[in-house]
């Protein structure tokens, strides 16, 4: 299996909202439903939003199995609005705010594929920091993806009137 990586543009924008659905189904089929609920993202008319912005706002990246998508990322300069409550970092970074994967791909190195790239990315562009936030609950499953991938714990927070539980993590490059 050859994963091949590029940027992802406007054609792009029904695979990611596939592969956000995917992960849905995914996680509502082992009980997590806490992390992003039950209903596909592609039924919400901001995730589809967000989704679009990004291509226009921040870099996108796709990775292919076989000419098939099969993973996205996008990397942006700041975490954004949403997630100002976030401590600045006090110097420039790169913040990871998509991160998804075709669950038919999934633990085929898809996603680390893209995390590195994602790494090489922001090493090219001259930032040493590059730092990505995630759900934290259920068994902190996410969080140790994360670690795995070179990301070390920075700040727990949480979201929300539901108290959302999620985990700040940097990496150093």
């Amino acid at each position: 299996m050859e994963i091949t990586l590029r940027d992802g543009g406007p054609d792009d924008v029904p695979a990611i909202l596939g592969m956000l659905d995917g992960c849905v189904e995914w996680l509502v089929a082992q009980g997590r439903t806490e992390q992003w609920g039950t209903k596909p993202l592609s039924q919400n008319p901001g995730t589809v939003e967000s989704v679009r912005r990004s291509l226009d706002e921040h870099s996108v990246y796709m990775a292919d199995v076989d000419g098939r998508p099969a993973g996205t990322l996008t990397l942006a300069e700041s975490p954004g609005a949403s997630l100002s409550h976030l401590p600045p970092p006090g110097e420039p970074e790169r913040y990871i705010r998509w991160l998804a994967t075709d669950r038919r791909f999934g633990g085929r190195g898809v996603g680390s594929a893209l995390l590195a790239h994602a790494a090489r990315e922001t090493r090219r562009a001259g930032v040493s920091l590059l730092r990505v936030d995630c759900y934290a609950g259920h068994d902190g499953g996410l969080v140790r993806y994360y670690e795995s991938q070179g990301f070390t714990r920075a700040e727990a927070f949480t979201v929300g009137e539901h108290r959302w539980p999620g985990r700040l993590l940097a990496r150093r490059l």
